[in-house]
């Protein structure tokens, strides 16, 4: 699948939670990445200052769904089912 254009979900949804270039504490879940453009595409795609969590990132149906709506939700649901719970082994 290649990567829908004017979605963008993946630099929303999910949290980076170490520091990056423009982001030194990271991203929070459902923060826009700075470097989310205003066409909604990674400005730093290509550039070796990508996050390896973004580099890494593969778009498939199961993530993004048939739009960039049904995409939100889905990253959405699964940044939510696999942040740490405080006091639960992780």
């Amino acid at each position: 699948m290649d990567c829908r254009r004017h979605c963008g979900a993946c630099c929303i949804a999910p949290s980076i939670t170490r520091p990056y270039y423009g982001m030194p504490a990271g991203k929070a879940a459902g923060e826009r990445c700075v470097h989310l453009d205003a066409s909604l595409r990674c400005a730093l795609f290509g550039d070796p200052r990508r996050p390896q969590a973004c580099a890494d990132f593969q778009p498939e149906p199961a993530f993004c769904g048939s739009r960039r709506g049904e995409a939100l939700r889905l990253l959405t649901e699964m940044e939510f089912a696999t942040a740490p719970v405080p006091g639960r082994p992780v």
